[in-house]
């Protein structure tokens, strides 16, 4: 597979249909495809005939979360370039939906978080996993927990490594429904902003976002976390902890 297939992007019926593609690393995130996949949301917003986003992965995962190898050797920039993909998504202008077709590890998780809704499929998996991992959360991960799932299943989530099969992830208010094709009842969903005007589209979620929480908008809380996170993750990928625990990963 050549760098250039990392990310795939089509257009059905106004929606865009975008796929981390990388299924024999399980869509594990690397630099290059977080690139791609700021590139793909970009050109969906740039597209006048795009009302909505689908987010999937292909093969068996959703997303493993961060390249191993690209994570082992992160600086605070290098952990800004595998953030800067679901940050595109977290930002995105347009609806924005997860199918979340298998595991949502990790960065992953942030993925599937950074979508205004997600649908899970049968095999999804949610799991933060950053703590089993001797890793500080990242990318906005505390914040992206709370709002979705509130504080203590959040907590359970983060602190205590608790993950979510597509029942529980439905239950504890991380997904929306389950569907035996995510994909197509992502289709499904998005029929509505598809069927609309587009400036309408546009201008409802502005104003969500920034009636999320009066006195911010969303995004800069988003942000705001993201930037609180950076230096302790940063942190922890320098520990030589980590560094064993990694090394303990990369063997199994």
């Amino acid at each position: 597979m050549t760098d250039s297939e990392l990310v795939l992007f089509a257009v059905t019926d106004r929606v865009a249909l975008i796929t981390v593609n990388d299924p024999d690393r399980r869509n594990a995130v690397t630099a290059t495809m977080s690139a791609q996949l700021r590139a793909a949301v970009e050109r969906a917003e740039a597209d006048p005939g795009v009302h909505a986003v689908i987010v999937t992965g292909a093969g068996r995962a959703f997303c493993a979360g961060a390249d191993l190898s690209a994570l082992g050797t992160a600086t605070e920039d290098g952990l800004l370039a595998l953030y800067d993909g679901f940050m595109a998504v977290a930002q995105c202008t347009l609806p924005t939906i997860a199918a979340v077709n298998g595991a949502a590890v990790g960065a992953g998780l942030n993925l599937a978080l950074a979508a205004d809704v997600r649908i899970a499929g049968p095999a999804a998996l949610f799991d933060a996993r950053f703590q089993q991992l001797g890793l500080h959360p990242g990318g906005g991960a505390t914040w992206m927990l709370h709002r979705a799932v509130g504080p203590q299943v959040a907590r359970a989530a983060l602190l205590f490594g608790i993950r979510f099969d597509a029942e529980d992830a439905v239950r504890h208010g991380l997904a929306l429904q389950v569907a035996d094709d995510p994909v197509a009842a992502a289709m499904a969903l998005a029929a509505g902003p598809a069927s609309a005007p587009r400036e309408v589209v546009l201008a409802t979620k502005a104003t969500m976002r920034t009636t999320a929480s009066p006195g911010a908008v969303e995004g800069e809380q988003h942000e705001f976390a993201k930037r609180t996170e950076l230096g302790p993750q940063a942190a922890t990928v320098e520990s030589p902890e980590f560094a064993s625990r990694l090394a303990a990963a990369r063997r199994r």
